[in-house]
């Protein structure tokens, strides 16, 4: 067992094509987990173990890794780039005591890089940067560290500088031990030697030590002392100052390298060991006791001998072992073979056995411990987001929140027989990807699949195929639209009916608004009547939020409409919870069309990145599919424009944007917002 102190959970984050697998990859070779760098370009990549992600050379599915170093236990999962992968990523974090941000040396901050810095700072991350990319052509240090500062506001602070940049680059400054470091290239940089800073580099080494020292010391009333007193810093206090300023998020450290040339990687590992947190530095976990008059908030310390206390955060499906459900302790102690209580689902389950993870090879262990990460196996229940804990402490840890899938795609199996392993395998595929569903359509009888853009529907198809062996036709993507009302109505619906003999009759004064945008649907029940009992009050609510999710004109589910229910009549005689049901489902379609039903459709955020040469044409392509540009940044490999553009527009958006910019143009897109649709469905 390793003891709390010398265990880090880490990922590594950053943009597609950033390094970050490439990263993992040489920590996981120095660290003695492999004993071959195996590249992504290749399709070796240990991380990248599913077929796709060989074929397609980038991260799909966070994986997860447990290696040591110094002593030290570090779990390391790998999240993808993608955007349309940003789930896995949001999920990877919630359990995560820190992170290291790849930063790529010649773009800088890249647009999925805001999207993971910002899902770090919402869980409260500490992080490091790691600029990777040292050794190519137009790669700046100094620039990149001071965009982190700028884009996200972050105190950097450089605990190494580079030795030469681009093709001149050689090797990193410690500016803590002050020494230079070179690698060995003979070895696969294995071997470092350091020697003392030479002349020509001694400027630029002070320069940075001075800055070092007083932005940490600014931040430390300790060394603050110290340095005012022209006192000599020690190294040790040095680093005991960075690691808590690291772990308060006071500054973000930056070291150097180039991963896929095998410089700069052993410093990051000491870095990870020296300045992220152990799973007792990070504030507890907190939770909601559920107790059985009331619901109480409650702070979880990572401590091994208090009730045992997990989290599900992913899952992932397995042939020979069926469900894999990644778990993180956060309390106590799981041993297999025992039993749990599914916290959500007020279930007992039991764990069959408990796996080590090492990316596609399993570990068999006996029990996992509070600040450890590990698999269960024989969960038949669990989800993503369920709490696991006992009758002795039913605690509910907060769950992930994941957005809504965007585009859509009808499937159908090829042959009917297939029909029930294709819905079969949706539910699998769900149950693994909260941001995947799917439904079958009940006007056209159609089964529907929604995800987060078209690479994501498009591996999902792909492993259905391939790992399940479900054959099946795929239609054109569709986008998933939204409705509204255009303003405000009040009506007064009535509903009545004789069912078995009995009258059942409800009556129901309701208000139907437009939201802001963004603010989501809202329901307001106004009337207070003790005389009304509250199943009635249950029976209205539902039969509002039933008809938020079956639309007004069109069929789609509703977003940003406020209802406030102003008038009951209820007589006790014929008033039933079904009735009121029946009567909000009615007054609800009744008001909305008093109030106009309007349709929303999906804006994307787009970010092109492309030469100089090509913006003119670039722009022309956004502008054509009723795109907005927001704004343009110069970097050193091109100009980044910030767009915006109606999802239904961008299909096939990849292809021109190529074809126009000669193949040197990339973008990426993701969610943004709904908004009014101009025209109907049809245009």
């Amino acid at each position: 067992m390793t003891s709390l102190e010398k265990m880090r959970n880490i990922g590594i984050m950053a943009h597609i094509d950033a390094g970050k697998t490439t990263t993992t990859e040489r920590i996981l070779y120095y660290t003695g987990k492999i004993h071959r760098i195996g590249e992504i370009d290749d399709g070796q990549a240990t991380m990248d173990f599913m077929k796709q992600e060989q074929e397609r050379g980038i991260t799909i599915a966070s994986a997860a890794i447990t290696t040591t170093w110094n002593g030290h236990s570090i779990t390391i999962i790998d999240t993808p780039g993608h955007v349309d992968f940003t789930a896995e990523v949001e999920r990877s974090l919630r359990v995560l005591d820190g992170a290291v941000a790849v930063i790529c040396a010649v773009d800088g901050v890249q647009p999925q890089t805001e999207t993971v810095w910002k899902q770090a700072d919402a869980f409260s991350v500490p992080r490091l940067c790691f600029v990777n990319k040292m050794d190519r052509v137009g790669a700046d240090f100094f620039y990149s560290i001071n965009d982190v500062r700028e884009k996200f506001g972050a105190n950097t602070i450089a605990l190494q500088v580079p030795m030469g940049q681009g093709d001149d680059f050689e090797g990193v400054i410690d500016l803590i031990k002050m020494k230079e470091i070179r690698w060995n290239a003979d070895d696969d940089g294995e071997t470092y030697v350091e020697s003392d800073i030479s002349e020509s580099y001694r400027p630029l080494a002070d320069e940075w030590r001075a800055k070092l020292i007083d932005e940490v010391a600014s931040n430390d009333d300790e060394l603050g002392m110290i340095y005012l007193e022209g006192g000599e810093i020690t190294n040790e206090q040095l680093k005991k100052a960075i690691r808590a300023g690291t772990i308060a998020r006071t500054f973000v450290p930056c070291l150097l390298g180039s991963a896929r040339r095998n410089k700069g990687v052993q410093p990051l590992i000491d870095a990870v060991i020296d300045y992220l947190p152990c799973p007792t530095d990070v504030p507890p976990a907190k939770g909601i006791h559920i107790k059985k008059d009331r619901e109480e908030a409650v702070d979880i310390p990572c401590d091994e001998t208090k009730m045992p206390l997990g989290l599900v955060f992913k899952i992932q499906q397995d042939r020979e072992m069926g469900a894999l459900c990644f778990v993180r302790m956060y309390s106590g102690k799981m041993t297999a073979g025992t039993q749990v209580l599914n916290v959500a689902k007020k279930k007992r389950e039991r764990i069959n056995r408990i796996l080590r993870v090492n990316a596609n090879h399993m570990e068999q262990i006996d029990s996992v411990s509070a600040g450890d990460i590990a698999v269960f196996v024989g969960l038949k229940l669990a989800q993503t987001g369920d709490t696991l804990g006992t009758e002795g402490m039913p605690v509910l840890l907060e769950s992930v929140k994941f957005p809504e899938p965007v585009i859509s795609v009808a499937i159908e199996p090829e042959t009917l027989s297939d029909k029930d392993k294709l819905v079969e395998t949706l539910a699998v595929m769900s149950r693994e990807d909260p941001t995947f569903t799917s439904h079958e359509d009940a006007e056209t009888g159609q089964l529907i699949i929604s995800g987060m853009g078209e690479l994501h529907l498009d591996v999902l198809v792909t492993r259905m195929k391939d790992d399940f062996g479900v054959k099946a036709n795929v239609g054109a993507p569709q986008v998933t639209y939204r409705e509204s009302v255009a303003g405000e109505a009040t009506c007064t619906s009535a509903w009545e009916k004789n069912l078995g003999g009995k009258d059942n009759a409800a009556s129901l004064t309701v208000t139907i608004r437009q939201n802001e945008q963004g603010a989501g649907n809202t329901y307001t029940c106004a009337v207070h009547n003790a005389a009304i009992p509250d199943a009635i009050y249950a029976a209205i609510q539902a039969g509002f939020e039933s008809s938020f999710a079956s639309g007004i004109q069109y069929g789609y589910p509703c977003a940003d409409v406020g209802v406030i229910v102003t008038g009951i009549q209820y007589d006790e005689l014929t008033g039933t919870p079904f009735a009121f049901t029946a009567c909000a489902a009615q007054a609800f379609d009744e008001a909305a069309r008093k109030a106009g039903a309007v349709l929303l459709e999906p804006v994307m955020n787009v970010d092109i990145s492309c030469p100089l040469e090509f913006v003119g044409d670039a722009i022309s392509q956004i502008t054509q599919r009723g795109g907005m540009i927001l704004g343009q940044d110069s970097k050193a490999s091109g100009e980044i424009m910030h767009c915006t553009a109606p999802m239904a527009k961008m299909f096939g958006f990849s292809t021109t944007l190529r074809s126009v910019t000669q193949g040197r143009a990339s973008f990426s897109m993701e969610f943004g917002h709904f908004q009014l649709k101009a025209g109907g469905l049809g245009q």
